[in-house]
């Protein structure tokens, strides 16, 4: 039996707490977090669980094995850093901190202490997107041209972050994991119309070693809730919606041809192909209860997990490309690959 302690209990925590509950492998024994009111609405909820206002009481308590960390992004790094010290596993919700050099050191010390250093991309441990990963694997939408992922809704408005760090992960992470190819540049713009200086509308475009180009929209200021992928192959084309309850993947039997020999101009015609649609069966599970499984299962078993640190930082990498590229008007930022003694950690 694992125990758990969850620090943070605003939005995402409490989802924390209901999973790691659920799962009889573990036992969720403290909950930490600096408002009373929310340590008194989950002491409602969960009768059993201990609750602190102090993050000391987590890092002394030697009954704990680990510590998921759902805090503003700016807490972290210096909160992972005093976990791992003492000696504990971490689930550290996105984007893991906030510099490649502090992800680099809680990589590390995570290193050094043998310890679990796991990184909260939900979005991996979903049904429809390892659905996705399988489908583009198998080649049946052929050479991946271009991917475009909007994430658009009005709020949750962050006072620390802009909304390119706070919904941009998401869709960095599902794609880098659906690709597995490494960004080598980034263009980023965007703007500020309710708090100064903290974009709340902003414009990614990504490209990578293989040729794929991405772009990737985020926006705290729109009227309507959007969560949308385009897969465009040269075969075929997939979108991924997930508002949508059931068929949350449709793939279209749709491209465009250019003839393989012309003499003239005259004869030069694109060639459009207009298939059917499809939707794969998925059966759907909650993607944060599969990541909590798989964070327990790694602790218990030493397996090398699918959103660690190195994971992590990588979407870091892009997202710190994407704040100097803002600050310079949205040039283009080269992205620092990697060296291949991290990549096979």
């Amino acid at each position: 039996m694992l125990n758990i302690a969850v620090v943070g209990c605003g939005y995402w925590g409490p989802n924390l707490v209901r999973n790691f509950a659920s799962i009889s492998e573990c036992k969720v024994k403290l909950v930490c977090d600096t408002s009373v009111d929310r340590l008194n609405y989950i002491k409602r909820l969960h009768p059993k669980v201990e609750t602190t206002c102090k993050l000391d009481d987590v890092v002394r308590d030697s009954g704990l094995d680990a510590v998921a960390i759902a805090t503003p992004t700016c807490l972290h790094f210096e909160m992972g850093m005093k976990c791992l010290q003492a000696g504990k596993h971490i689930l550290i919700e996105k984007p893991m901190a906030g510099s490649v050099k502090e992800c680099s050191d809680l990589i590390a010390l995570a290193e050094k202490q043998k310890l679990v250093l796991m990184v909260g991309h939900t979005f991996i441990f979903s049904t429809p997107v390892r659905k996705i990963k399988e489908i583009i694997a198998s080649g049946e939408l052929g050479e991946i041209q271009y991917i475009s992922s909007r994430r658009l809704n009005l709020g949750l408005f962050q006072k620390d972050i802009n909304v390119a760090w706070d919904l941009a992960p998401h869709d960095i992470s599902i794609i880098l994991y659906i690709l597995e190819g490494d960004p080598v540049s980034v263009n980023c713009q965007g703007k500020s119309h309710v708090t100064e200086g903290i974009e709340d509308v902003t414009n990614m475009t990504l490209n990578f070693t293989n040729g794929a180009f991405a772009t990737v929209q985020s926006s705290w200021l729109d009227p309507n809730k959007v969560r949308e992928t385009m897969f465009v192959g040269r075969r075929k084309m997939l979108v991924y919606d997930d508002l949508e309850p059931i068929d949350k993947i449709k793939i279209y039997d749709k491209r465009v041809e250019i003839p393989p020999h012309y003499d003239t101009f005259a004869e030069f015609q694109y060639s459009y192909h207009y298939g059917g649609m499809y939707a794969p069966f998925l059966k759907l599970a909650e993607p944060l209860k599969v990541e909590c499984e798989h964070f327990l299962n790694c602790i218990k078993t030493g397996a090398k997990s699918e959103s660690g640190g190195l994971e992590g930082l990588r979407v870091v990498q892009v997202l710190e490309a994407a704040t100097r590229s803002l600050q310079n008007g949205g040039g283009k930022v080269e992205i620092n690959n990697l060296p291949v003694s991290w990549k096979n950690r």
